[in-house]
């Protein structure tokens, strides 16, 4: 059986039900919503003992224990190279549709600690960042 979140109210019910369902550790597929509500969802994952892997890095940033995923940096940078091209009279038909090329690991350790997981030193040292 599963439940769905209708928004922002549900998160703490949400995590709730997930422990109580046996959840040992959470996968989260960012939308707008959640990723305004970050913070809120690392400390409820933490509350909750649940590790958590993110889409993004400032998910990480802000308490979740890591994340893999497009980076970001990259993304907002294609995205004005595609602008650029538009506004120089380029129609948006005639673009390329592009994916992610690169992705960035980040590790928070300070929430591994919290949780109480060692990370291994491996994947600490083919994390792009490690938050300590």
């Amino acid at each position: 059986m599963s439940k769905e979140m209708e928004g922002a109210q549900d998160l703490a019910p949400a995590f709730e039900y997930a422990k109580g369902s046996g959840a040992q550790a959470l996968v989260f597929i960012t939308d707008n919503l959640m990723f305004g509500r970050r913070k809120e969802i690392a400390a409820l994952a933490l509350s909750h003992h649940l590790p958590s892997i993110h889409s993004f890095a400032p998910e990480v940033e802000d308490g979740g224990l890591m994340s893999y995923g497009p980076n970001l940096g990259e993304n907002y940078r294609r995205t004005a190279a595609l602008t650029d091209r538009i506004l120089k009279g380029a129609r948006p038909a005639d673009l390329p549709v592009e994916e992610p090329t690169q992705f960035s690991l980040y590790i928070n350790l300070k929430t591994a600690k919290a949780l109480g997981l060692d990370v291994p030193l491996h994947l600490q040292q083919i994390a792009d960042e490690v938050i300590e």
